[in-house]
């Protein structure tokens, strides 16, 4: 089905008026009981970061609401054009020096997240500026201490998961609470 799955969730957002802008977010996330053991490594860790563990294909992009429905357009259209595909996630890594952040490998599903992320940034108001190139990860420990880093960066260092990904996931804040997922865009058409 290539139309994308509304959820019943308030987001928050209500009628657009001049000027209203929202924060979106789309990523893919990771299921049980995966998703679940990453979320809380990464609280362990002492990351005040709440957010579930997913794989980004967009970070926080403030666009305004009035955009929206031209967004979740091109989202089915992405979505129709690319196949479900298998995520592997195996073992941890580091962006360190650079930035302070400690992640869990993906190690097969690379280039359908890249393609992704690159069909995804395509639109308009979506287009930005990114400090960093594109490596699809999940972080699981972020700004923490140098040990809480080592110690996230041990612990996971055999973690392995593999699962289908059939959808990714819009999700949006208006600024009153933490990012709630909006919709669901199913892959393949």
């Amino acid at each position: 089905m290539a139309e994308g799955v509304a959820r019943n969730v308030d987001h928050g957002i209500g009628a657009p008026e001049a000027g209203d802008t929202v924060q979106i977010g789309i990523a893919v996330d990771i299921p049980e009981p995966w998703g679940g053991t990453l979320t809380r490594r990464r609280l362990a860790a002492g990351d005040p970061n709440t957010v579930p563990a997913h794989v980004t294909l967009l970070g926080p992009t403030e666009i305004p609401v009035s955009a929206l429905p031209a967004v979740e357009q091109h989202l089915v259209r992405v979505a129709a054009a690319h196949l479900p595909f298998t995520l592997h996630l195996r073992g941890t890594g580091t962006f360190r020096p650079v930035t302070q952040v400690v992640f869990v490998a993906v190690a097969a599903g690379i280039s359908e997240c890249e393609l992704l992320a690159a069909a995804i940034n395509a639109a308009p108001e979506l287009r930005r500026e990114l400090r960093f190139p594109y490596h699809p990860h999940v972080t699981v420990a972020q700004d923490v201490a140098p040990e809480a880093l080592d110690q996230a960066y041990e612990d996971l260092a055999d973690f392995s998961a593999m699962f289908e990904v059939e959808h990714f996931t819009l999700f949006s804040h208006s600024g009153e609470a933490r990012f709630q997922p909006r919709r669901d865009f199913r892959l393949g058409g």
